[in-house]
């Protein structure tokens, strides 16, 4: 086939994703970005492994690929001349300002959850190990990390692609939706194990959402949201600086120790969402 007839080809595969709806434009993105990663993809599994450190570059590899790829999307399929931008990934002193609230809002609230259920009696604060200053800035870097691909993929690519369509509102329920759901990609028994802490993944997509609803658009608020609230669970889960005393049942605290998992965290989230919620439901 001539190199022309191939771009023609591709030409009317854009323009009719562009007309397309918003389920099928998502499916025909992630069938793109598949077929481009795994070829690549599976050859490095089975040369790496699935059990060692180095297991994770197909998934950064990944993950770089959809960043080019959102941007050759953004600007063939919805014409934007900055994708990036477009999505809420904004280079700017106000986003930085956000970025730094957001991650002290998230520290602060968790550590104030874990502040309070110390005070009740409900965990018991352990002594700070000596190579607490290595964890503090693993956690910072996971939290970043962790923030950075979820946000600009759940909030910033996939919510606006449906709300393109549904609106805002719609939107971040169905992205939220998604999001919670894809936490459970996992054997059987675990997801019925963790399946308690599906509400507080599906609030924390929605908290997430208006972050940037209340931020006319822009991820910084929203990724430092998610980025604190990442980083200070890290600390006290990989540092042991809190054992529970089962004075309560778990539901209350959280499943397997997971705050999203029980019913304070739950209100925390809830407290944050009714903060940071706006009426009128668009951005």
């Amino acid at each position: 086939m001539k190199p022309s007839k191939q771009v023609d080809q591709f030409r009317r595969l854009v323009s009719q994703l562009s007309s397309s709806s918003a389920p099928i434009r998502v499916i025909g993105f992630l069938v793109v970005l598949a077929l481009v990663w795994l070829p690549i993809a599976l050859p490095l599994y089975l040369w790496l492994g699935t059990t060692t450190s180095l297991s994770v570059m197909p998934l950064i590899l990944l993950y770089g690929l959809f960043v080019v790829g959102l941007q050759i999307w953004g600007k063939r399929v919805h014409h934007h001349s900055k994708p990036l931008q477009a999505h809420g990934l904004v280079k700017s002193t106000q986003s930085w300002r956000e970025l730094l609230t957001g991650i002290v809002l998230g520290v602060v609230s968790l550590g104030l959850l874990f502040g309070i259920e110390g005070w009740l009696g409900w965990l018991q604060w352990q002594a700070v190990p000596l190579v607490f200053w290595r964890i503090l800035l693993e956690g910072f870097l996971v939290g970043l990390g962790v923030s950075l691909a979820e946000e600009l993929v759940f909030r910033g690519w996939l919510l606006d692609e449906l709300r393109y369509d549904w609106g805002f509102s719609r939107a971040l329920w169905a992205s939220s939706l998604v999001y919670a759901a894809l936490h459970f990609i996992k054997p059987w028994q675990d997801i019925l194990e963790e399946l308690p802490s599906f509400p507080g993944l599906l609030l924390l997509g929605l908290v997430l959402g208006w972050a940037r609803q209340r931020t006319k658009g822009r991820l910084g608020l929203a990724m430092g949201l998610h980025g604190g609230l990442v980083w200070g669970y890290y600390l006290v889960d990989v540092g042991d600086l809190a054992s529970y005393t089962q004075v309560v049942p778990d539901w209350v605290t959280g499943i397997n120790q997971n705050p999203l998992a029980g019913a304070v965290g739950f209100v925390f989230l809830s407290v944050i969402a009714a903060l940071l919620r706006q009426p009128d439901g668009e951005i």
